[in-house]
């Protein structure tokens, strides 16, 4: 997941060494982050009073840097060189994350991003879609495992979209897979990879229920709750995909028409990438549980050829 996002990110596939080194960077900021959060409160103070801490943020930011400063003027590199040359639209040039960041432009300031800025995008970026991401994999995969008939009746699907001597799943195929969606959007109901989502907080006096949440008042989300609630969700702590199938309309993951779970937030603050996390899940578990079906047939043909 890592790998293909430094991918997307950055439009080269980077050697080993490279990307083990934002791997290594990114790892450490985000495992700090935590013991950062207090500098955010009264930056002026915080900085005489944790002078250490500073220093500590300060090394690790500068360390994050000298890893991806270079790949950005790479990337920039390869850009101008595509533009100076004549595009006959046969190349095999991949727009990047990156690529988008030079070409934005800020509309109240009149200016392009600074490569600092441009650092603290790209940390976002592939932060934010990778732990979520593989967490949800995990725990989808680990109810595949312990559902077996569940695992059964989604390679039955897959097997009948793409035939039995298909090698691999592509993206197109996956979204004619309603079982496979319904396993997903199931996984993202009972283990959400977060608890929680970013806190909001309300501009004015707003009555919700029998609570008053005053103006400025800082609201979190309990995303889990939600999946689990018994009022909306018959045998909630139950791992059923059916409860997504039979419908005929898609279920509404934004929250647009009504809100009985939100994993990635809703409204127009939801998870950017919400559709790309949900390609990746329904890509990768559709592969895996294909290939290890496959697998499991070929031993068992094995052991019967090797019995006779």
């Amino acid at each position: 997941m890592f790998c293909l996002l430094v991918l997307m990110c950055f439009g080269d596939k980077l050697d080993q060494k490279q990307i083990e080194e934002v791997e290594r960077v990114e790892r450490a900021m985000l495992l700090n982050s935590c013991r950062f959060n207090l500098l955010n409160f009264w930056p002026r103070l915080s900085k005489i009073v944790f002078p250490k801490c500073w220093s500590q943020f300060l090394h690790l930011r500068k360390d994050g840097e000298d890893v991806l400063i270079p790949l950005i003027r790479a990337r920039m590199k390869v850009k101008e060189e595509k533009l100076s040359k004549s595009n006959n639209g046969d190349d095999d040039y991949i727009l990047s994350y990156v690529d988008t960041l030079l070409d934005l432009q800020l509309p109240h300031e009149k200016r392009k991003l600074s490569e600092d800025e441009i650092v603290t995008l790209c940390n976002e970026f592939l932060n934010a879609g990778i732990d979520t991401t593989s967490t949800a994999l995990h725990w989808i995969m680990a109810n595949l495992v312990k559902y077996p008939q569940i695992q059964e009746k989604l390679f039955v699907e897959i097997k009948g979209i793409i035939g039995e001597a298909a090698e691999e799943i592509k993206e197109e195929e996956v979204k004619q897979m309603a079982y496979l969606i319904a396993v997903v959007l199931e996984g993202l109901r009972r283990q959400p990879p977060g608890h929680f989502v970013l806190p909001h907080s309300v501009t004015d006096d707003a009555k919700l229920g029998n609570y008053l949440l005053p103006k400025n008042g800082t609201i979190n989300f309990m995303v889990a709750e939600m999946g689990w609630d018994p009022k909306v969700w018959e045998d909630p702590m139950a791992f059923k995909p059916e409860r997504f199938m039979g419908s005929e309309e898609v279920f509404d993951i934004t929250g647009s028409r009504e809100i009985k779970m939100m994993p990635f937030g809703v409204g127009r603050r939801m998870c950017p990438g919400y559709g790309f996390a949900m390609l990746n899940l329904e890509y990768f578990v559709a592969n895996l549980v294909w290939k290890f079906e496959r697998m499991e047939m070929m031993l068992t043909c094995l052991r019967r050829s090797s019995q006779w």
